[in-house]
């Protein structure tokens, strides 16, 4: 029978796929991605895909409607269950796999789903997703094929493999856990279970409703449950994590939050100590202060595009040991895999923590002061974003303007820094600035909106947006 399918065309994202449920993605969306990626893999040569699901409503349909199109071009599937995307990017490598392919919708409300893929150990997003879309259309597929399938539970020779690597000798420290009704529940018993200290779960039952709160830990409201049991249980710090828990966030002793940054400085430290001179990698949201930071410890600071796909693929390309994003997601190929697992960085960060005699609220107070604005997101048509900050871009060169123009144009003043960058995946624009002082960050905003303004933009609102950091 003849193949062809169209995807809603907001569905085929930079990163990933994903849409809303019984909107833009249903079940034959998602066979037609298990039949034309089983085909691309099958045409290179590849016969092995492994797929995991999160908790997600939607999810088990999604993945089993996967699976069938994945069988139909020929490929033996290992089906690991629910779980968190990083289990699923561990099983691809000790599954030696040809590809993986994750049911998963993040940080997304519940009615949404998507999915992330590898080939091999690289990410496939871009170009590659783009093919897919028009391979689909065009019905351009290997002819249809008996595959196999097969279950395997992998958690528990993940979760050894995360504990392996623990370093924080027997310090117990007392830890508040928010896996926010998101994939990571079952995991974090088992994981939790085998460190020391004390550890208290919240949350912890896998449910895609999300009932306590929003699993998006870069959103300070979501983080309030934590803040309130970490103070009243007297913990020494709280960690959440998104709904795949591949992004983490944490909150110090104080009940203070750590940015993605802040904490970044900390983890740098110690890789560099141990790796002099190493390249570390953050996204162009990033303070500056995290760059001078790395530069200081002796590393070598690089500054790069946001976006896990894009962050993974340079760090392949750099050898780099660490890297991280503003989002939460942390890198690491220093003792792991290079991939982005929030659960094997809380390990490593709380081995940091548990080494050192000093508080963590202590240690972020000890960083560097600066004033800055949150990611301020603000709606721009399709067909509009990029060419605004093409726009921008010309005007500041034509001005002479420090600019770095690596993702968006991030602009260097005496007073600091402005950034303006195209989101790959929405409609929308997204702006940062950063000073010393607050009367430099109001002149940096203001830069930044009369900039938009040329565009024939509305700036975002800036009204209470300024935090310490």
């Amino acid at each position: 029978m003849a193949f062809s399918h169209q995807f809603d065309r907001s569905v085929l994202r930079e990163y990933d796929i994903r849409g809303i449920i019984g909107q833009t993605l249903i079940d034959k969306d998602a066979y037609a991605i298990g039949r034309v990626f089983g085909s691309i893999l099958a045409r290179e040569g590849g016969s092995r895909v492994v797929v995991g699901y999160d908790g997600r409503l939607s999810s088990p349909m999604l993945e089993a409607a996967l699976v069938s199109g994945l069988k139909a071009s020929g490929m033996h599937v290992i089906r690991i269950g629910c779980g968190p995307t990083p289990m699923l990017y561990f099983a691809a490598i000790t599954f030696a796999s040809d590809g993986a392919i994750m049911v998963t919708g993040s940080h997304n409300p519940p009615d949404y789903n998507g999915f992330k893929m590898m080939r091999g150990r690289k990410p496939f997003f871009g170009a590659d997703i783009r093919r897919l879309g028009a391979f689909a259309a065009a019905g351009d597929v290997v002819t249809e094929a008996a595959g196999t399938e097969q279950q395997a539970d992998i958690s528990d020779d993940y979760v050894n493999r995360i504990v392996a690597d623990w370093d924080g000798g027997t310090r117990g420290l007392r830890v508040v856990w928010d896996s926010g009704n998101g994939a990571a529940g079952n995991i974090l018993r088992k994981l939790t279970s085998r460190l020391p200290g004390r550890h208290q779960l919240l949350n912890a039952e896998i449910d895609g409703r999300f009932l306590a709160h929003h699993p998006d830990p870069t959103v300070p409201a979501n983080l309030s449950q934590l803040i309130t049991t970490v103070r009243a249980s007297n913990a020494d710090v709280g960690i959440a994590f998104d709904g795949d828990a591949d992004r983490i966030g944490l909150v110090d002793d104080s009940g203070e939050i750590l940015f993605g940054d802040q904490f970044m400085i900390l983890l740098s430290r110690d890789v560099l100590a141990k790796q002099p001179g190493a390249t570390i990698i953050a996204d162009v949201k990033a303070s500056q202060v995290l760059f001078d930071e790395i530069a200081k410890a002796g590393g070598k600071p690089l500054m790069w595009k946001t976006g896990h796909s894009l962050i993974k693929a340079k760090m392949a390309e750099t050898g780099a040991p660490l890297a991280g994003e503003m989002s939460g997601h942390i890198f690491f190929a220093d003792h792991w895999y290079g991939f982005d697992d929030a659960l094997y960085a809380a390990v490593r960060f709380l081995g940091v923590l548990a080494r050192s005699q000093t508080k963590l609220s202590a240690l972020r107070q000890a960083l560097p002061k600066v004033v800055n604005t949150p990611e301020l997101r603000f709606n721009c048509e399709e067909e509009r974003k990029f060419a605004v900050i093409s726009e921008v871009a010309e005007r500041l060169r034509a001005a002479g303007a420090q600019v770095i123009s690596i993702d968006g144009v991030r602009v260097q003043t005496p007073d600091g820094w402005w950034l303006l960058r195209a989101s790959n995946t929405q409609a929308v624009l997204v702006a940062r600035a950063e000073s010393q002082t607050e009367t430099g960050l109001e002149r940096l905003k203001a830069e930044l909106a009369a900039q938009l303004a040329a565009s024939g933009i509305a700036a975002p609102d800036f009204s209470g947006a300024n935090i310490g950091h």
